[in-house]
């Protein structure tokens, strides 16, 4: 299992939570997402979910990937 975690701008509520939710749980290998609104990042779990499908449901979304970081699991 992979993780890693999204810098992603333009997220202000809920709503905005549940449509990148929606579209991220919608790519292969991807098994979980966490959006974090007030941080701004969004955690994707899975087994091999492809970096740019990932990006590009996020900015299908209607907001915007600034940074992507790899996070060791234990």
């Amino acid at each position: 299992m992979t993780e890693k975690t999204y810098t992603v701008t333009g997220m202000s509520c809920g709503h905005c939570a549940a449509s990148i939710t929606e579209e991220v749980v919608e790519v292969p290998g991807v098994t979980k997402v966490d959006v974090d609104v007030p941080s701004g990042l969004v955690t994707v779990r899975g087994e091999s979910a492809d970096d740019a499908t990932v990006r590009a449901a996020i900015v299908e979304a209607g907001y915007e990937v600034t940074h992507a970081m790899r996070n060791a699991l234990a």
